[in-house]
């Protein structure tokens, strides 16, 4: 059982939170449920689980304020967050994603998505910690101490976006588009948006502070990581929308 992923499931229909729970339990998951806004904080305050998938419409407080207080906090910024919702316009996506999920998966959908979704996120948390240091202008990458610096000062990047830079690290200078960022980062067995590479680029930079400078958004191409910014930031974030 200490193997076993726990996931705490935060949906206030019955129906849909057991259907989640057994499929996950059936493939390796432990799970607990959460009704509602105050439930879900008592779980996270017993026991910090490996993944939320956290539901956007519930009694009290919403999956939306829950997802940006539980990134913000020290003891839950790292924990993985899918979000599951209903709501399945573009806006509603992105703002599911700037509030700090890793993942969104609308409603309905099947439960051979969200086990895929599941995994990929849990594998992108936990990367093959492999490689030497990586340096680049100032910038420092170590995949063995899963560590980033800039300048020799600490940064604190989330699971999805630490991967995101190992990538453009290891191929610096090198423009990729961002159907090429999903298959290398997210791996194309995922459903996942292209909107999607723009929202973790966007939080890359802000973690990256003065460094994030480096992530260069090529109009009509994608993005690349490089040694001599050439563009303010404030014009690659305009770019990039």
């Amino acid at each position: 059982m200490r193997n076993m992923p726990a996931v705490l499931v935060v949906e206030d229909e019955p129906s849909i939170a057991e259907l989640i729970a057994v499929n996950l339990r059936h493939n390796g998951f432990r799970t607990t449920w959460a009704i509602d806004s105050a439930s879900a904080q008592r779980e996270i305050d017993a026991a910090v689980p490996d993944l939320i998938l956290l539901d956007w419409m519930l009694p009290g407080e919403s999956g939306l304020v829950l997802a940006k207080r539980w990134r913000a906090h020290p003891r839950t910024k790292e924990v993985p967050i899918i979000m599951l919702t209903a709501r399945g316009d573009e806006a509603d996506r992105v703002a599911g994603l700037d509030a700090g999920a890793d993942d969104y998966i609308a409603k309905p959908f099947s439960t051979r998505e969200l086990l895929a979704r599941v995994r990929a996120v849990l594998r992108r948390k936990a990367p093959e910690q492999v490689g030497e240091a990586i340096h680049i202008s100032g910038l420092k990458l170590d995949p063995a101490t899963y560590r980033v610096t800039f300048e020799e000062q600490p940064l604190k990047l989330g699971p999805t976006e630490f991967k995101l830079l190992q990538f453009f690290m290891n191929s610096a200078e090198r423009v990729h588009s961002r159907a090429q960022l999903l298959d290398k980062v997210w791996g194309d067995h995922v459903y996942i948006e292209e909107r999607t590479v723009d929202v973790h680029v966007k939080r890359l930079r802000e973690a990256l502070g003065a460094a994030g400078t480096m992530v260069e958004t090529v109009r009509g191409a994608g993005y690349r990581l490089t040694a001599k910014p050439e563009v303010p930031l404030a014009t690659l974030e305009k770019a990039s929308r």
